[in-house]
């Protein structure tokens, strides 16, 4: 599980602000391969993709001072010899080429081959909860690791649910991240979005409506958890 492990230990890296290049090169000359033989299965692929996305955002906007739109949309990641974009990791691989502004529901038919054979099988709305784009209002950053990610993504959730969500008994109304509106259908459309809070956090949504807390785009780079 070399690749995997070296994807811990890059995001380690920019936590602990060690050297990060000796790793990087490591992901960036990985054999392709190789990095699929490794990335075998949902659980590997939403381990190595989510690490490397947080800390690649940290070199990128810590260490690069690339600023937005550029560093989601520029092709500045390097890995297995290929340039990927932030973008391309999220909306690409770890939500299986899904067109970034359809919240959704729309494929992105321009993919190219390389993301559909590193794309998930099926997409996990928990990774919502794990993706950091330095932004105040993102969940915080987490270590994952292939073996232990289902229980860490359902705790992840859990934690970012409870702190996010709020409900208003005079209003009737029940307010809940911006995520969920910016990827509905990933999450099963305002059905599933009322199933996830019942389950997650036996929240009772019966009666209630649905509305989107402002999200807050004042830069945190240091959200760990």
């Amino acid at each position: 599980m070399k690749f995997l492990q070296t994807a811990e230990q890059l995001l380690l890296a920019m936590k602990m602000g060690e050297a990060y290049h000796e790793l990087s090169e490591k992901l960036a000359s990985a054999p392709l391969n190789q990095l699929k033989k490794e990335l075998d299965n949902d659980q590997a692929k939403k381990a190595f993709w989510i690490n490397v996305y947080n800390a690649y955002f940290l070199i990128l906007r810590k260490e690069l001072n690339i600023a937005k739109p550029q560093i989601f949309k520029n092709k500045l990641v390097t890995i297995a010899s290929e340039s990927l974009s932030l973008d391309d990791i999220e909306h690409g691989i770890l939500r299986k080429y899904r067109w970034k502004f359809s919240l959704g529901y729309l494929p992105n038919i321009f993919s190219c081959s390389l993301i559909k054979s590193l794309a998930v099988n099926k997409i996990d709305y928990r990774i919502h909860f794990a993706l950091n784009c330095g932004a105040e209002s993102c969940p915080p950053i987490a270590f994952y690791h292939h073996d232990k990610i289902d229980k860490q993504l359902d705790m992840g959730t859990m934690s970012f649910l409870e702190s996010e969500t709020k409900k208003n008994e005079a209003k009737k109304t029940i307010y809940i991240s911006q995520l969920f509106k910016w990827f509905k259908a990933d999450f099963g459309g305002n059905k599933g979005i009322r199933k996830i809070l019942q389950e997650k956090i036996q929240m009772e949504t019966d009666g209630y409506a649905l509305a989107y807390s402002p999200y807050s785009w004042d830069e945190n780079l240091e959200n760990w958890s």
